[in-house]
């Protein structure tokens, strides 16, 4: 099952380092799978609030996003971002090939309270 490393970053002013970090991220997560599904692109807000940036990274499992995050490759280039980008980042699992939402729904009505 894919999984997904997903940052939301805040405005940050231009810095060095910051182009350093994106110069050599993308050599830390080849090793495992990994590759950019969005990044440096613009979104369009539908509902609610979503200041900054978007990126999405795509691996094989969520196996491969856990070794890739732990890897001495990305620890050594994480303080280039973090000391001048704040933000929440995640790393989440993907759905089958053949989710169906239905099942998802289903569920959820059979744990609600009888009326």
């Amino acid at each position: 099952m894919p999984a997904y490393a997903i940052a939301h970053l805040q405005e940050a002013a231009p810095h060095p380092e910051v182009a350093d970090y994106i110069e050599r991220i993308g050599a830390t997560f080849a090793p495992y799978g990994g590759r950019f599904l969005v990044h440096g692109t613009r979104h369009e807000v539908k509902e609610g609030s979503w200041p900054g940036h978007v990126v999405v990274i795509a691996f094989p499992g969520i196996a491969e996003a856990r070794a890739w995050w732990d890897s001495p490759a990305y620890r050594e280039i994480a303080p280039l971002r973090s000391r001048h980008i704040e933000g929440d980042i995640i790393l989440v699992e993907g759905v089958p090939e053949g989710y169906d939402p239905g099942v998802t729904a289903q569920a959820l009505r059979s744990s609600l309270p009888s009326e």
